[in-house]
């Protein structure tokens, strides 16, 4: 067993002798994060896409948009419910193995959405995408983490999620186009030659790492996070349409408070539970979690708001609204390139109180967007919050598993996946609920019906804010890394 708790296959033993004796990985290592992240692009790109595509699959389907989002928040409450179990799956049978499955499944999925041909079967068919998504998404997370140094983490961790990045941001204007040229269909279908690259990419740079035996199966732990995280999500997507009576709401309301508290307390109970919460204690970790999960429900939002506001609100064409909603793209990027340098020279708990007052700047900025807004203006504050957002995460997502032990990395990434998706699906439910109270029974949408949505978010992000002032002000400073030496 190496020194993070691994166990090698014994057919992949003289590559995991180099992981764990060679302190300078091999050239192929270096690719790793970037091999991985194939599975986030092919994620966020479909997510993004088809938020860009709602317009024109309202139209086609007969329905309307607000109702259409429940093709984003289906997939997202899928990912919620089974990724607990990814990280068991991961330790029992390697975590290489599961992760070209769970990639098999999600393509099976992209091509049964292609293939929809009404608003049921397509939200059954990303039901089938968000299981291999659960699987696809926190085991990338583990594998870069169990093989990567802790000194040169945050430079994984920003290679790991640049794909990623450039996935959601390429989606409005690739979906533009192909709503142009060919039909909406094509926003899943080119997910098959990229999940085939990335499959064929893992099983020649991934090495065989294996889990000492995770023990049985916390199925009692699973189905109370299942029915609580289905209650919550549920209500969230319900609340204020009228589309359950007040007796159905309260019940929803009931399911979540007695399936939350009967989970805590199976969960701090048990040796092995599915979701291990008291990696909470470490305070690092817990405000990583709470803090990033008020800014990805403001940014989760912005895939489904912004080519609402800019197709129908601003009465833009779709590949006009793509293209600009590429801008965030180069704020994003720019982040990247100087994420690593904020941290090392601000610390995480300053950097991540700067990027989060101004990420809800950002956030609120389009309240004000009208149809005589310069487009430079849209330009440029599209810029910022990428920009802001992006910088924010790079230290976020790292600073997560400053304090977490080698052994505990599957466990702390199991929940912190499940915390990052029932995040991004209230995002969407609270832009939808904002948007449903400024529209009406009506459903017609118009410019000035986006204002309160977006100031909305822009004050959830806002409350990131007392949570990351409580972090001491050394928290993550034995992850930062100066001038590139390693530290021991």
């Amino acid at each position: 067993m190496d020194k993070r708790g691994f166990e090698p296959d014994i057919s992949d033993a003289r590559t995991c002798a180099e992981l764990t004796v060679n302190p300078d990985p091999p050239t192929a290592s270096r690719f790793l994060p970037m091999a991985m992240a194939s599975a986030l692009f092919m994620d966020l790109l479909d997510t993004s896409a088809l938020g860009a595509a709602l317009p024109t699959l309202a139209r086609q389907f007969h329905t309307s948009p607000l109702q259409l989002k429940f093709a984003l928040t289906a997939y997202l409450m899928t990912m919620a419910v089974f990724v607990p179990a990814s990280g068991w799956l991961a330790d029992r049978y390697g975590a290489r193995r599961v992760f070209v499955n769970a990639v098999k499944i999600y393509l099976l999925g992209s091509l049964c959405c292609g293939l929809s041909d009404s608003v049921s079967t397509l939200v059954a068919a990303r039901v089938l995408q968000g299981i291999g998504g659960a699987m696809m998404t926190p085991v990338a997370r583990l594998i870069v983490v169990a093989t990567t140094p802790r000194e040169r983490l945050v430079h994984a961790m920003n290679a790991f999620t640049m794909p990623a990045v450039i996935g959601p941001l390429l989606g409005p204007p690739l979906a533009g186009l192909l709503l142009e040229v060919a039909s909406w269909r094509w926003i899943f279908f080119i997910n098959l030659p990229v999940g085939l690259v990335g499959i064929f990419a893992v099983l020649r740079i991934v090495p065989r790492l294996r889990h000492t035996h995770p023990g049985k199966f916390d199925w009692i732990g699973f189905l109370l996070a299942a029915c609580t995280i289905m209650a919550v999500v549920s209500l969230s997507e319900t609340v204020g349409t009228g589309l359950l009576s007040t007796g159905e709401q309260i019940g929803l309301v009931a399911c979540s408070i007695v399936g939350g508290v009967a989970f805590v307390w199976h969960a701090l109970r048990s040796k092995a539970p599915m979701l291990d919460l008291r990696i909470f204690s470490k305070a690092t970790y817990r405000a990583s979690m709470i803090g990033g999960s008020l800014m990805r429900s403001s940014i989760s939002a912005a895939p489904f708001l912004f080519p609402l506001l800019f197709q129908i609100g601003l009465g833009w064409s779709p590949v006009r609204s793509g293209f600009v909603m590429t801008a965030v793209m180069l704020g994003s990027i720019l982040a990247r390139f100087g994420g690593t340098l904020t941290i090392r020279a601000m610390g995480f708990r300053r950097a991540l109180l700067a990027t989060a007052i101004l990420t809800a700047i950002a956030t609120m900025a389009p309240a004000i967007f009208r149809s005589s807004t310069p487009a430079i203006f849209i330009v440029v504050t599209l810029v910022a919050g990428g920009f802001f957002r992006a910088a924010h995460f790079v230290a976020a997502s790292a600073l997560a598993f400053a304090d977490v032990d080698p052994a505990e990395v599957s466990r702390a990434s199991t929940l912190s996946t499940v915390i990052q998706q029932i995040s991004l699906g209230l995002g969407i439910s609270l832009a939808g609920f904002t948007l449903y109270l400024s529209a009406g029974e009506t459903g017609r949408l118009t410019v000035s019906d986006f204002t309160l949505s977006f100031v909305a978010l822009g004050i959830v992000t806002l409350l990131s804010i007392p949570v990351y002032l409580a972090l001491d002000r050394n928290a993550g400073a034995n992850m930062r890394d100066r001038g590139g030496s390693q530290t021991k």
